[in-house]
C-alpha cells in the first residue's frame, strides 16, 4: 500500500510484466471487495493498449475497474497472455456482484496516471523482477 492523501495507491511486484498486470488486477479487486468470497463461475476477457508500459498498466486497470463499475462483475483471479508490444489480453475469472454475499470495501472512482509505472527493477540469474505502481482516485 502507498500512502497518498485523498487517494489509494499500490505497488505490485512480479517476475514478468504479465505477472505484475495479473496481480494488479487481483489487487484492485481485493481493494474493492472481499476477494475470498468471490467464486470463479464466469470468465471475462479484457484487452488494453498503451503508449508505454505505465500507460498500458493504467489502461488495463481502467478496463478491469469498468467490469465492476459498468458491468457489476467482481474478479477473483486473473491470467495475462504474453505481451506483444504495448497490448495486453487477460482472462478474468469471477462472478456478478451480489449485495447479499459480497461486501464492498472501498469505492474506487478512477485509475490515475499520477506516479504510474511498470518497469523492470532488477535482472538476475534467477530471473527478472518487475514492479507496477498506480494511484486510484477514491
Amino acid at each position: 500500500m502507498i500512502d497518498h492523501t485523498g487517494d489509494l495507491g499500490m505497488e505490485v511486484p512480479g517476475d514478468s510484466r504479465e505477472k505484475v498486470l495479473a496481480r494488479a488486477a487481483e489487487a484492485l479487486f481485493d481493494l474493492l471487495a472481499e476477494r475470498d468470497r468471490i467464486q470463479e463461475t464466469e470468465t471475462r476477457t479484457v484487452r488494453a493498449e498503451g503508449e508505454d508500459a505505465a500507460d498500458l498498466l493504467v489502461n488495463f486497470l481502467r478496463e478491469c475497474l469498468y467490469l465492476f463499475s459498468g458491468k457489476g462483475f467482481l474478479v477473483r483471479s486473473a491470467s495475462v497472455r504474453p505481451l506483444e508490444g504495448m497490448s495486453v489480453e487477460a482472462e478474468l475469472r469471477g462472478e456478478p456482484f451480489d449485495p447479499g454475499r459480497h461486501r464492498i470495501r472501498a469505492e474506487i472512482k478512477a485509475v490515475t496516471w499520477h506516479r504510474a509505472s511498470l518497469e523492470r527493477v532488477a535482472r538476475g540469474p534467477g530471473g527478472d523482477r518487475w514492479e507496477g505502481r498506480v494511484i486510484f482516485d477514491v
